[in-house]
């Protein structure tokens, strides 16, 4: 690890205006951005510390939502009493993910600037456009079986690997930030992140020294909440495939709620709302299931290993439409 200059921050805004510089990162948790600094994958020269920023607590706001500070630890906010009531998805989601240790550390808004755990990324002697840009992809026609299959491009194949963000994307939640010059701005998930066309270094649409200091949840949205998550073990694994899901049938046994958002698949967390349209109103049946998961892998590409999450994604799908309206009424 390279020497570094490390400084505590006690407001936000001493906290970006310590991390004006290209060469300073944020550092809460520090669960992903310690490896990859003893790896000499990002080497900041300095670290601002804002685990003293009182950003710390989950609210209610005026319409029915919540408004999460920054520094809430996922294991708070999977067990925040609102959260399970309200927005059980995102608790299932977040205790999918890690280990109850790294939970406790991990922050909201750590977790949704995680870097991707693709192999080549976080090997400093091979060629990463993530990494490095311009030294190619490896990955592409390399090993990939657990690499994205949507949202892809020739630069780049990389997952993202947050369980949370993708009930986050799911819930439309929102990222409240601070940026250096004392202006705040607030950016919908749905846009915070950037595909990697031929530039799969820029993964968000944060400047330089900006800030999450919340991320804002709308009110509740009615129906069944689950989180279902493919991987190679049953802990502490990343996801192969996941979808977060809102589903609600209504006394006709037909789709009135649906909302789908997937893990695994995707450059990030992938939502189509197109697919979602297609099933509301619909009974669910095996043609209109398949003709959703034709809309939703219409651009899926595999590279090779990963070809079978085409497949597992439409099995998913159908399994998550089919349990809501065999629960319907239980």
């Amino acid at each position: 690890m390279k020497r570094f200059e490390y400084i505590r921050a006690l407001e936000p805004q001493q906290a970006v205006m310590f991390a004006t510089p290209k060469d300073a990162s944020f550092i809460a948790g520090g669960t992903n951005l310690l490896d990859l600094m003893k790896f000499e994958i990002e080497t900041p020269l300095k670290l601002v510390d804002i685990n003293r920023l009182e950003l710390a607590q989950v609210e209610e706001t005026a319409d029915g939502g919540l408004r999460i500070g920054t520094l809430v630890t996922n294991s708070d906010l999977a067990a925040h009493p609102t959260v399970i009531a309200n927005y059980p998805v995102l608790s299932r989601a977040i205790l999918a993910g890690a280990t109850g240790q790294l939970r406790n550390k991990a922050t909201t808004g750590g977790n949704l600037l995680q870097r991707s755990r693709c192999y080549y990324f976080y090997q400093p002697d091979s060629g990463c456009n993530k990494r490095e840009p311009g030294s190619g992809c490896p990955a592409i026609n390399g090993e990939n079986r657990l690499l994205a299959i949507l949202g892809t491009s020739e630069s780049c194949i990389a997952q993202h690997p947050s369980d949370m963000a993708v009930a986050m994307r799911l819930l439309d939640a929102s990222v409240e930030t601070l940026k250096t010059d004392g202006s705040t701005r607030q950016i919908a998930l749905a846009d915070f992140y950037c595909l990697p066309k031929d530039t799969p270094n820029i993964e968000t649409v944060l400047e330089t020294g900006e800030l999450i200091t919340h991320v804002t949840l709308p009110a509740p949205i009615k129906g069944m909440h689950t989180y279902d998550k493919v991987r190679d073990r049953a802990s502490y694994a990343f996801a192969v495939v996941s979808c977060a899901a809102v589903v609600e049938v209504d006394d006709n046994n037909k789709l009135a709620t649906v909302r789908l958002a997937f893990g695994g698949i995707g450059t990030q967390p992938w939502r189509n709302t197109a697919v979602e349209a297609l099933l509301i109103g619909s009974d669910g049946n095996t043609e209109v299931i398949n003709q959703a998961a034709d809309l939703l892998l219409k651009e899926a590409k595999g590279s090779g290993q990963n070809d079978f999450k085409i497949p597992l994604t439409r099995r998913l799908l159908k399994q998550v439409i089919q349990r809501a309206l065999a629960n319907q009424g239980a």
